[in-house]
């Protein structure tokens, strides 16, 4: 199993950057994909970027050029480098871990967007 632990929320002005950070229990190597989601009032919970134990990244149309999602092995932690912010990026963010089948989730950050 995994602990996964996120961090790195706030309150920032439209057109502002973040950086949340997913710490994880275990090596991350070891995790065969580990996603942001985020999930808005009243909204679905939706992916927004994941990286594979292999390094393949993939990204939420919405997303796409203003976040970024990077890793540092030897902190065993994830980072959503998130940037141009705008207030329909409010949301919880939550770190999810796969780990043979088997989906793990931390316990939320939010993120706050002004106008």
């Amino acid at each position: 199993q995994v602990q996964l632990v996120e961090s790195g929320g706030g309150l920032v002005q439209t057109g502002g950057s973040l950086r949340l950070s997913c710490a994880a229990s275990r090596s991350i190597f070891s995790i065969d994909f580990i996603g942001w989601y985020r999930q808005a009032p009243g909204k679905q919970r939706d992916l927004v970027a994941a990286i594979t134990s292999g390094g393949s990244t993939n990204y939420a149309d919405s997303v796409m050029g203003r976040f970024t999602i990077s890793r540092d092995n030897t902190k065993n932690t994830v980072y959503l480098q998130m940037t141009s912010l705008n207030p329909e990026d409010t949301a919880v963010y939550y770190c999810l871990g796969r780990l043979n089948n088997y989906n793990y989730w931390g316990q939320g950050t939010q993120v706050t967007v002004s106008s």
